[in-house]
């Protein structure tokens, strides 16, 4: 009988036999090294008494990659699912006469200046930055995105208050056609709750407020859109003062609601819950 390892690399010699494969992926699986938080290909090896290309055909074989992890957390929100349910509404079917807006802040963002010159890229090395800096303040980037053209309001200002979120809001409802309703999309900052802020919305009836469940900033697409100008304009940048850092953030903004596209979504209310339902299953056993 041909052995499992045979079978999934074809064409092989027959180096480890099922046992050792077995053997091998348990403890790698199941178990720590005994100094250490995960095995690596060296450590298996030796604790196996295999050659360390065979633990890696092993482990690419199998997908088996104990060198990296992810990090997650699940929300507590007793009203989860309904929440789910009603954001993701919007994005697959957004409401008539209304713009829907996924509304958020991206704070404490710094104007660094490198303390040497940046090393250009060239042909066979990439571009070099020194590790350290000097910090010369911080500013706060306020962003509405729209999910139906992808075309993106901001506004920078010192402070991320409730204050700078009134003023915000009140930028939006003048941006936005007096006919058309305004959902908002936010998360559950407190700045977003303030009376002063519940009190606006309240003499406007227009304006529709949808809070993502806690820890699921995931479900705001803004969330992606910050990721876009952190990755493009600001991480690898170098500024001698906010002003420059804003005046970055603003070109980068100009550039991008010319050529913009909406996010694509495609994941329904019921897919969300039920890979959330499979994660539960593999940490406690239940679904729930």
């Amino acid at each position: 009988m041909q052995g499992l390892y045979d079978e999934l690399r074809p064409g092989r010699p027959r180096t480890v036999s099922d046992e050792q494969v077995a053997v091998l992926l348990r403890r790698t699986l199941k178990s720590q090294p005994p100094a250490g938080t995960h095995w690596s290909v060296r450590q298996a090896a030796d604790a196996n008494q295999l050659s360390k290309s065979s633990v890696h055909r092993v482990f690419r074989t199998f997908a088996v990659q104990p060198h990296r992890s992810k990090s997650f957390k699940l929300s507590t929100d007793p009203f989860f699912i309904e929440k789910v349910r009603d954001i993701v509404g919007l994005y697959l079917n957004p409401p008539d006469h209304a713009i829907v807006l996924a509304v958020d802040e991206k704070s404490q963002i710094q104007a660094l200046s490198r303390t040497q010159p940046v090393l250009p890229m060239g042909l066979g090395y990439v571009e070099g930055v020194t590790h350290d800096y000097v910090r010369h303040g911080t500013t706060t980037l306020f962003a509405a995105l729209d999910i139906a053209t992808g075309t993106v309001l901001t506004d920078c200002k010192p402070l991320h208050r409730h204050q700078e979120f009134l003023s915000f809001l009140k930028r939006i409802d003048t941006a936005v056609p007096a006919q058309l309703d305004v959902h908002l999309i936010v998360d559950n900052y407190a700045t977003h709750k303030h009376a002063t802020v519940r009190t606006w919305l309240g003499e406007r009836p227009r304006f529709h407020i949808h809070c993502t469940p806690t820890y699921s900033s995931w479900l705001n697409q803004v969330e992606r859109w910050f990721g876009l100008i952190t990755q493009q304009a600001i991480r690898r940048g170098s500024f001698r003062s906010v002003r420059q850092l804003v005046a970055r953030i603003n070109q980068f903004v100009q550039h991008y609601n010319r050529n913009c596209r909406p996010f694509t979504w495609t994941a329904t209310a019921d897919s969300i819950l039920e890979k959330l339902a499979r994660l539960c299953s593999r940490i406690s056993g239940t679904a729930h």
